[in-house]
């Protein structure tokens, strides 16, 4: 049995996807491949939304290592391609940009990877966020890694604003096309619609979005004809699904969400597998025809399917695997961390972490070092939990920061889709405050009247999508006579509609991201920007705290359901008579 397993494994070169070319030029195939004298399978694993989570991308590797002997012992293959957002997160990710992602994804073997909202967030290369002069590239850290990557970052639907056409930096085609097992993959990308305000607005400036549906059907016809028995899209866009048992039924899933309504659009037959992202959930169903998977976030779980392939070269069958969760979950639903992980056997074999990753990993947590070891010296008593959608602990407690750091505000607002993490009982470190607030954005001082803050409250509540937390003021909410009805506090006192008031929030809100700030339309001079990290002052805060009776945080009492913030029956988004508006992303 030995020596099967060691011919598995150096067959697993062959098994392994070509190295796709760096520009957005497919391969011209004369002839069609010949027909093979059986069938094949073709695995191909989806990752996505990974963040920066660095430490789980050694097990993935074993995970993929043990599918890769499998596929290399019954003569097919393996592609490993990513949704999205693979670095914005954590300190060991950001101290380089990503660029310790893209060595680690360069390692396990990456075909693709698309480009989520989140890769604009690094802004020029260095530390600055948005570009300081004309001559910094915005897109400057991006583009360092792409031109770092062994694989192609594939975007077909980011545009250039002034000429129309798709953008042209290297190694960020539309499309890219690799063989694996003699199958001929065709690897398409696309991006959310929601891009231009769910990453730092002026990092996307001069961009824009047209919708995927026709280019993804435009890429898949030219590399059909160009030899493509399989197309894949790998796409930062998604839905969320409860239930796995049974792919072909999609009720449990959201199906307002991106990916159905681009579904919908796309001709039958044009993509056989979709790597979705964005959304942060699980998938794996068979939507018209096309197996669908999105394994959640943060490296938890990887996604699976498995293609049986023709000799003709025809998908002859289809397998889609539930999400994958390499590691247990603890009581309260999170990921055990990876040092207490047992993750078991996947395909007959013990999974063992990947060396070669590891050594990577271990260099970027070493650069991280003592800072995210750091101890705050606060005690928080329970976990703070975050929520994009409802009103949340952790939402309440870091507007509430953000209000004590600014005290010439007299409103403080964040948005869900900032919120990356939980917050663990115990003594909190500065890694874990990383975690959950990992972007670089500086605090924005607005002045508002009155009025602008209600029809910010209004906007948010009739709205799905991102939950804007608040502090300084609290809000009822009821439907009277087909309308909305808001009774809000600002303090003690009934909110004044002419009155005005000092808004605390981020540079990203300030400047119009999730599209809040801009439909207010406010006057020149209205919005002071800072160059104090909201991240940072929080931190100095907190650190003030240490030894006194603040330094234990009793986070029961963040958001009493008996007596939340905003109070409102019903769900959010509410409708008063009437249809909602149209769905939108924070993420």
């Amino acid at each position: 049995m030995r020596s099967v397993w060691l011919f598995a494994w150096l067959l697993c070169a062959c098994a392994h996807p070509v190295a796709p070319a760096h520009e957005p030029a497919n391969p011209v195939v004369s002839q069609p491949a010949p027909p093979r004298r059986g069938a094949v399978t073709l695995s191909i694993v989806g990752t996505n939304d990974l963040h920066g989570a660095l430490e789980r991308l050694p097990l993935l590797g074993g995970f993929v290592a043990n599918l890769r002997a499998a596929r290399a012992a019954d003569g097919g293959g393996v592609l490993l391609i990513d949704g999205g957002d693979m670095f914005q997160g954590t300190l060991e990710s950001n101290l380089a940009e990503g660029a310790d992602v893209v060595r680690a994804y360069n390692a396990l073997g990456y075909a693709a990877a698309a480009v989520g909202n989140h890769e604009f967030d690094y802004g020029p290369v260095g530390p600055a966020v948005i570009a300081a002069t004309p001559a910094d590239d915005a897109r400057g850290a991006l583009k360092a890694r792409a031109s770092e990557a062994a694989f192609p970052f594939v975007v077909s639907n980011i545009l250039d604003a002034t000429t129309g056409e798709r953008i042209a930096w290297p190694n960020m085609p539309a499309s890219t096309q690799v063989e694996v097992a003699g199958i001929k993959v065709g690897i398409i990308g696309a991006s959310t619609e929601s891009t231009p305000y769910t990453t730092m607005p002026a990092n996307f400036a001069g961009l824009k979005m047209t919708p995927p549906a026709p280019v993804l059907a435009a890429q898949a016809r030219e590399l059909r004809a160009h030899g493509a028995q399989v197309i894949v899209a790998t796409m930062h866009i998604g839905s969320s699904c409860k239930n796995f048992d049974h792919p072909e039924d999609t009720s449990s899933c959201d199906r307002d969400e991106e990916v159905f309504r681009l579904l919908a659009a796309l001709p039958r037959g044009t993509v056989d597998v979709i790597v979705a992202g964005h959304t942060h959930a699980g998938m794996a169903h068979l939507v018209d025809g096309v197996a669908v998977i999105e394994a959640y976030s943060s490296g938890r779980a990887f996604g699976r399917v498995d293609l049986r392939i023709s000799p003709e070269g025809k998908v002859a069958e289809i397998h889609i695997d539930k999400p994958h969760r390499m590691c247990a979950l603890d009581k309260d639903g999170n990921p055990v961390p990876v040092a207490a992980c047992e993750p078991g056997d996947y395909e007959g074999r013990p999974v063992v972490a990947d060396a070669a990753v590891q050594k990577i990993v271990d260099e970027a947590m070493a650069r991280a070092g003592e800072r995210r070891k750091e101890k705050l010296g606060i005690t928080l008593a329970q976990t703070v939990k975050r929520a994009h959608v409802v009103e949340s602990p952790e939402g309440n407690w870091f507007t509430d920061l953000m209000l004590a750091a600014r005290p010439d505000a007299q409103l403080a607002m964040t948005n869900g889709g900032g919120l990356r993490a939980d917050l663990p009982a115990g003594e909190l470190t500065y890694g874990q405050l990383f975690e959950a607030l990992p972007f670089d954005n500086r605090f924005a001082i607005i002045e508002l009247t009155g009025k602008d803050v209600r029809k910010m409250i209004t906007g948010n509540l009739t709205h799905a999508g991102a939950f804007m937390s608040w502090s300084g003021l609290s809000v009822k909410a009821r439907c009277a006579a087909g309308k909305l009805d808001l009774a809000i506090k600002v303090g003690a006192k009934q909110l004044d509609d002419g009155a005005h008031y000092k808004l605390a929030t981020s540079d990203f809100l300030a400047s119009g991201g999730n599209g809040v700030i801009g439909p207010l339309k406010l006057p020149d001079g209205s919005i002071k920007m800072t160059d104090s990290i909201i991240r940072e002052a929080v931190a100095d805060l907190l650190r003030g705290w240490k030894a006194t009776p603040r330094a234990v945080v009793d986070t029961s009492k963040l958001y009493p359901a008996a007596a939340p913030r905003f109070d409102y029956t019903g769900s959010r988004p509410m409708q008063c008579g009437g249809a909602s508006a149209g769905k939108e992303s924070g993420e």
